[in-house]
């Protein structure tokens, strides 16, 4: 963990970065690409593009995968308001016990392009659901966020390293990956605890291999950096090992474990009068393996 070294508040820069930490993580993203352009209502609030009397806003590649890592969530709403340069902004949003402020300011370049950006991501809330969070914020960029356009601006602007920036990310990253291996590793033995056994259901090895085919399914995605997915997949052996034997209950992952209240979040978003559905649309999650081994 990387101490917060300088930090200050107002118009002043706001330093430091945290990975893994009890109460909260602080991390620094360069920005690649300024789309999708969105509006903020009267309210401050996000809303999609080209309603009459909204300003404009730049939410950015790092900004959306953000908002999108944390599901359903309250529209955010603006803190900062873009004036001239509608890239510069800063807003907060709440999903259940998360809460995550953005940052975003240009560092090099007069903020001419999009490229001149990094956000400043700011979560607190259980870390397990921090990691979690962090780990499809990268994996949906497809690329090492912490990677800047020009590292001594990076750097002096952040407060941290080149190393400390990566430290902090790959640790959440890490944490997350073990927490969903444990998941894997922990209803693998509770399949294994079932074999031979028949609990008066005739096609219960059919059903247990049900559960480990989506077990190896897991397993795939986890290498993929596929969270959503193995989450599904996780999904579907708990349902198995349920059906082959009623009398157990299985934990699986936090997130599986808050599904009724995930779920809830869900239904109360699509009833939200600010449709921003587009943000949250599935997106291809890409395989980040061949490029850790690149940088190893």
């Amino acid at each position: 963990m990387s101490p917060i070294r300088g930090s200050t508040t107002g118009d002043e820069k706001i330093t430091g970065t945290i990975g893994i930490d009890p109460n909260r993580t602080i991390l620094w993203a360069q920005v690649n690409e300024g789309q999708p352009q969105m509006s903020i209502d009267s309210d401050l609030r996000l809303r999609p593009r080209g309603i009459a009397g909204n300003s404009s806003v730049y939410l950015g590649d790092v900004g959306r995968a953000a908002l999108r890592s944390l599901g359903p969530a309250d529209p955010p709403v603006f803190e900062e308001l873009p004036g001239y340069d509608e890239q510069k902004w800063i807003m907060i949003t709440q999903s259940g016990d998360i809460k995550m402020k953005i940052i975003s300011r240009s560092y090099w370049g007069f903020g001419l392009i999009s490229t001149c950006f990094l956000n400043r991501i700011e979560i607190t809330g259980p870390l397990s659901l921090r990691a979690r969070i962090i780990h499809d914020i990268a994996a949906s960029l497809g690329r090492n966020p912490w990677e800047s356009k020009f590292s001594s601006f990076f750097t002096r602007h952040t407060g941290a390293t080149s190393e400390e920036h990566r430290v902090a990310w790959e640790g959440l990253i890490e944490r997350a990956r073990e927490e969903m291996n444990d998941d894997i590793i922990m209803l693998e033995e509770k399949l294994n605890s079932l074999k031979g056994i028949s609990n008066g259901i005739e096609n219960i090895d059919d059903i247990l291999e049900e559960a480990r085919i989506s077990l190896d399914e897991a397993r795939l995605a986890l290498a993929d950096h596929n969270a959503p997915a193995v989450e599904r997949a996780l999904g579907r052996v708990t349902s198995s090992l349920i059906e082959a034997d009623p009398k157990t209950e299985i934990r699986s992952s936090e997130s599986l474990a808050n599904q009724g209240n995930i779920d809830s979040k869900r239904e109360i978003s699509e009833n939200s009068e600010v449709d921003a559905s587009h943000l949250l649309e599935d997106i291809p999650l890409v395989d980040l393996t061949e490029e850790e081994s690149q940088d190893s």
